[in-house]
């Protein structure tokens, strides 16, 4: 074989070996966690047990309601299906337990930001944790599937959950259109900063309501895997008064409670952009059928520069 092609073949498999090193967690040695790891993530790794994941309801009602007033397919509309799948490492499942120990989960993607830690998800998916967050177990874990953490735990940090004033004044269904929200998370059990472990997405705001191809991904509450499906993405005005303005509304099947929260993905320059996420409408929409997001714009844009620039997040008044 000629030299310079046993190097390039050498060079190739080496890469090869560091990229998939790079995914897998590092083992402790004996039982000291490693350098930076987050004591928090340690303690929720322990607690996040494979059968405790498992067992975590839905925080959300999304597709759950039996006669929708509104919305839903239209007649004769093509429902595309969805799958189920392992994942990708941007995308995975908020847990944590309500007040009476039950766990909860909502899903969220990892979205690109100068300190590398931040989750996008749904607004009624992270406004009960305004200001320092009660000691209930909450954390993000990327790709979860089968009752794996492939890239461990990341604990939101004490005041790291942002909402837009907005959504707490007007609620969840006045405030639909405000229906986003940011989480701040501090480092693995690893040692680990979110965005380093599994890469991240672009946040796109300002785009409209049309795009196509979308590919959205959500976490069914108790399901062993997340869904994807690709659609489009069109333009819905709410004709109910109690749920006002206008929204990115999605045609997918099987979307259910859990799902809220999980973005809407387009093809983007090295890798994925995200231009929603299920909620707003509805909170998400009444049936699995169809999902909607709040429209990513000025307001979106100012709460991720609150959350990346570390100002004091908003809360009830």
């Amino acid at each position: 074989m000629p030299r310079t092609r046993f190097i390039r073949q050498a060079a190739t498999l080496a890469a090869a070996l560091l990229l998939s090193a790079g995914t897998a967690p590092a083992a402790f040695a004996g039982n000291a966690p490693p350098p930076g790891a987050s004591p928090a993530a340690v303690r929720l790794d322990a607690y996040w047990t494979p059968a405790r994941m498992a067992a975590a309801r839905p925080a959300d009602t999304k597709g759950s309601e039996i006669t929708p007033r509104v919305d839903g397919p239209r007649p004769g509309e093509y429902i595309p299906p969805s799958r189920s799948f392992d994942g990708i490492p941007q995308a995975g499942t908020f847990f944590w337990t309500d007040a009476k120990g039950t766990g909860r989960t909502c899903s969220g993607s990892v979205v690109r930001s100068p300190g590398r830690d931040l989750v996008l998800s749904a607004g009624h998916c992270l406004n009960g944790y305004s200001g320092t967050s009660p000691r209930r177990h909450l954390g993000f874990v990327p790709q979860y599937h089968d009752g794996a953490k492939p890239f461990g735990i990341f604990p939101v940090k004490n005041n790291g959950v942002y909402v837009a004033q907005e959504y707490y004044d007007l609620g969840a269904h006045a405030g639909a259109r405000y229906d986003f929200g940011f989480a701040v998370t501090e480092r693995n059990e690893h040692g680990a900063l979110l965005q380093d472990a599994t890469g991240g997405v672009q946040l796109l705001t300002g785009t409209g309501y049309f795009h196509a191809p979308v590919r959205m991904i959500g976490y069914p509450g108790g399901a062993p895997k997340p869904l994807e499906c690709w659609s489009i993405t069109t333009r819905w005005a709410s004709d109910d008064p109690a749920d006002p303005g206008t929204f990115p509304r999605i045609a997918c099947d099987g979307f259910v409670g859990g799902t809220s929260g999980g973005p809407m993905l387009m093809p983007w320059p090295g890798g994925w952009a995200v231009i929603g996420v299920i909620g707003g409408y509805h909170t998400g929409g009444n049936t699995p059928q169809i999902s909607y997001s709040a429209c990513f714009g000025a307001a979106t844009r100012a709460l991720y520069r609150a959350a990346v620039t570390g100002a004091p997040p908003a809360g009830p008044r």
